[in-house]
């Protein structure tokens, strides 16, 4: 078959949908050099397809560079608009007009800390970020609004921060990187860590008007990020949940049961823009998604009550919670039984101690437990790492001993290491101990006793309050300790903390937690103590 004939062939092939193709084809015959991945992503069409083309066509090359020969491009110039994803940007007109956001906004995205692949991170294109907040300001009336960024890696919150700075923004994210990132811009963006897996933070539930989503293209992280960002709607009426998600044209089945996952959950779609999101990276998918508009309705509530009852913690595409991943092996039982918890905390062989309470690590972080056990043994499976600070300080118990599925990791450079940034941070409330794998990935966490007075004693109730407002807490320990009228002592935190409103120690990012003691040290200057 000649090269012609294969080209006609593939395009028949591809009927109506040839469209995608044929863009690419114009592209190409444009008699500009064109990258592999830049053709994946003009034309938002998967790897493999493009992939499929190229090898049918005569094709010059420059390096990774392609073009179709300059004697040739009358054979293959099809004429065509070679965007074809126009009539899923309605606010491509806007773009030009902020184009000094933009610059910036490329240069945020670049500096901005690597993404992690276990947690499928890939980076947005600074266009696709403004256009999220363009698009939100041409949709919805934004003057006194509430944002919620259910997980931020693409930094859309900053861009609607430039945009809209009217709007309140909120971000809720595992990665305490891309949470520091985000506050050391300086944009009033509002950071809360949260693992989804575990719970939206509570300062954040029943918050916002609308909420924007990027999440793990899995059907299992599509209806837990959708179920977290309807959590955290406080207009059960009219609020809006914007989801971006993609989906090669070759697996039309993954897209339905990920759309099913949002039907399972009763939310409307008002709106579908066809490839709307583009991404540095993504090539399975064409480096691009669709967004789509998502309204609750009565039946929405109830139904993701139920899908969390029901969860699952393996929502990703690859690393230790990808959706294949092989059960995770049980934890050492004989350090536990050794050990003779009063709690289990986590997933635990059913046999196990089978008459000492049990509680989920999502239910320790959401409220105190009702009992005041001496002794708790948590289980930390791997991919929930980045929970460990949190979970040693909900609970309140004399002695924790904690058991994870690999070495315990320094989650504030994410590398093995002797935990000297995790012993650093818990300081104030525990003594750690770890013993090395060849014993078992334990650690334990022995309480220390309540220090006298002083900034300690201030930062020790704080830290000891894990589910109480941090604010208010803090303001009732100056009182205490330090002798300030409630009046002094709310001006020292405002002064000292306004990011600590009403948040708790749990959902606070770990730079906050880092720098806790030196803003309790400022407010204590205030009030003429040390």
């Amino acid at each position: 078959m000649s090269g012609h004939e294969a080209i006609d062939e593939l395009l028949a092939e591809a009927g109506v949908d040839g469209l995608r193709l044929r863009g690419a084809l114009a592209l190409l015959a444009g008699g500009r050099w064109w990258t592999l991945p830049d053709l994946v992503r003009e034309t938002a069409t998967s790897r493999r397809t493009i992939e499929s083309l190229l090898r049918v066509l005569p094709l010059e090359h420059s390096g990774d560079r392609v073009r179709i020969p300059s004697d040739q491009v009358n054979r293959y110039n099809v004429g065509i608009d070679t965007d074809i994803s126009g009539l899923g940007n309605p606010v491509a007109e806007m773009v030009p007009a902020h184009a000094e956001a933009l610059g910036r906004l490329e240069t945020l995205i670049a500096e901005a800390p690597r993404g992690r692949h276990a947690l499928d991170h890939v980076s947005a294109t600074a266009e696709t970020v403004l256009r999220r907040a363009l698009l939100l300001g041409r949709r919805f009336w934004l003057p006194g609004a509430r944002l919620l960024c259910v997980g931020d890696h693409d930094l859309t919150s900053l861009a609607v921060r430039m945009i809209h700075p009217e709007v309140e923004v909120a971000v809720a994210d595992i990665d305490d990187r891309i949470l520091e990132y985000i506050d050391a811009q300086d944009l009033g963006v509002r950071t809360h860590w949260a693992d989804l897996r575990l719970g939206l933070p509570p300062s954040l539930r029943g918050r916002a008007d609308l909420a924007v989503t990027d999440p793990p293209y899995t059907p299992e992280g599509i209806g837990l990020f959708a179920a977290r960002a309807a959590e955290g709607l406080r207009d059960r009426d009219r609020g809006r949940i914007l989801v971006a998600y993609g989906a090669s044209e070759r697996t039309p089945m993954l897209a339905l049961k990920v759309q099913k996952a949002l039907l399972d959950l009763n939310l409307l779609h008002e709106a579908i823009f066809p490839h709307f999101n583009r991404y540095h990276g993504a090539e399975a998918i064409g480096s691009a998604a669709d967004l789509y508009v998502l309204r609750p309705t009565t039946k929405t509530w109830p139904a993701i009550a139920s899908r969390l009852d029901r969860l699952a913690t393996a929502i990703y595409t690859q690393g230790p919670q990808s959706v294949e991943s092989a059960p995770a092996a049980p934890p050492d039982e004989t350090a536990v039984t050794a050990f003779g918890p009063d709690l289990l905390a986590g997933d635990w062989p059913r046999g196990l101690l089978p008459k000492v309470p049990r509680t989920r690590l999502a239910t320790l972080l959401s409220k105190p437990y009702a009992a005041d056990p001496e002794r708790v043994a948590i289980a930390v499976p791997a991919g929930l790492e980045a929970a460990l600070p949190r979970l040693l300080l909900a609970t309140r118990a004399r002695h924790v001993r904690v058991l994870t599925a690999g070495p315990v990791t320094d989650t504030v450079t994410d590398t093995v290491a002797d935990l000297p940034a995790l012993a650093a941070l818990l300081a104030p409330v525990y003594e750690l101990v770890h013993r090395p794998a060849a014993e078992g990935h334990v650690l334990d966490a022995v309480r220390l006793p309540p220090p006298d007075g002083g900034p300690a004693r201030v930062l020790r109730k704080i830290m000891d309050s894990a589910h109480g407002k941090v604010a208010n807490t803090w303001r009732e320990a100056l009182t205490e300790t330090a002798g300030l009228t409630k009046r002094q002592a709310r001006a020292a935190v405002e002064e000292a903390a306004p990011w600590a409103g009403d948040v708790t120690p749990l959902e606070l990012p770990l730079h906050r937690l880092t720098t806790l003691p030196a803003a309790v040290l400022r407010t204590l200057d205030a009030g003429g103590e040390r």
